[in-house]
């Protein structure tokens, strides 16, 4: 039986793979290596952790120790979702993504190259591309101008990825994606900060003007495409995944107040961040052409089946803002 090593497996996108992983493979064995950072909660696999395919191993993966730990008894493929992600804070203090995110990936390279893994995807971001203008989408072979210390990190691991394919042959794929939205993301991103600050109504932060444009895709559609890149990608390629869904801050702002039938004067304009980019969008004609994956969700259900899941979990985020999460027995 097949043993996958999931990185960051108890944060948003990582959780929700392993589910789908869980669910369409029975027979892989999934060994989750995460370090219960604050955005690591394992409440976020609470409905699978009896299933006898799934393993959890506290670590980190910049720490040798524990990634030797994570794949002891071997690991046929490594995925790893596992970095600090939110520019906010890697404008406050660039260190703790430049240790998990670049250190981390490359002490798993080394890992897997000597372990023999058959196959290393790397989970990054567009925003390593840097800002667009107001027309044309980023390809993967367009050269990676990063902005914010965080996708500075995230290109540096990219990097470090091509360098292992191209050096030693390690059997590497990475896939660049767009705004994930979904059921179990953080409430520091923009989606989920802004439904659970309406439901409380609270105002919500608008930086600038509001006008910066990000490719929205449904994190199920993300996974499941990073499970056919993982799958059938070719060994050292990267493949852009967006949802073709470009909006305005704005735009999603008043999208969320209409679904939870809030006011606008719920939002309040604030400064803009430093480094702001402008405008993302990704050509996914790679992937849509060489793996026959596309998007299935349309934004506006994407994001009704969000607003409900926040709804219907409300325990699950006021823990989270509570802070209670953080004292849990499970994080032990």
């Amino acid at each position: 039986m097949p043993r996958y090593l999931i990185t960051g497996g108890c944060g948003f996108i990582g959780a929700n793979f392993i589910r789908l992983l869980l669910r369409t493979r029975p027979e892989v064995q999934v060994v989750n290596l995460d370090a219960l950072t604050y955005a690591g909660n394992p409440a976020n696999l609470a409905d699978v952790a009896a299933d006898p395919r799934y393993t959890f191993v506290r670590g980190r993966v910049e720490e040798p120790a524990d990634v030797a730990r994570a794949c002891a008894g071997g690991v046929d493929a490594v995925v790893h979702f596992a970095a600090e992600s939110h520019v906010d804070r890697s404008l406050d203090d660039p260190t703790p993504f430049l240790r998990t995110n670049v250190l981390g990936t490359q002490v798993l390279l080394s890992h897997a190259l000597k372990a023999g893994v058959k196959r290393f995807l790397l989970m990054s971001t567009d925003e390593v591309y840097g800002s667009l203008g107001p027309t044309g989408a980023f390809r993967e072979t367009d050269p990676l101008e990063p902005n914010s210390p965080y996708s500075a990190s995230k290109a540096a691991s990219d990097l470090l990825v091509r360098a292992m394919a191209h050096s030693f042959g390690l059997p590497t794929v990475s896939v660049r994606c767009s705004n994930n939205f979904g059921p179990y993301q953080f409430p520091e991103k923009l989606i989920p900060l802004f439904v659970t600050n309406l439901m409380q109504d609270k105002q919500v932060p608008v930086y600038g003007d509001g006008l910066n444009v990000r490719d929205w895709i449904f994190v199920e559609d993300c996974c499941l495409g990073i499970l056919r890149v993982l799958e059938a990608g070719r060994t050292g390629e990267c493949y852009n995944l967006g949802g073709g869904n470009e909006r305005t801050n704005l735009e999603i702002t008043r999208a969320l107040l209409s679904v939870l039938g809030k006011p606008d004067s719920l939002i309040r304009y604030v400064k803009d961040r430093p480094g702001h980019d402008r405008r993302y969008a990704l050509d996914c004609t790679k992937a849509e052409q060489e793996l026959g994956w596309k998007p299935r969700r349309t934004f506006a259900d994407g994001l009704g089946e969000t607003v409900a899941w926040y709804r219907s979990h409300e325990a699950w985020w006021r823990r989270i803002l509570s802070g209670e999460y953080l004292h849990e027995t499970d994080r032990s």
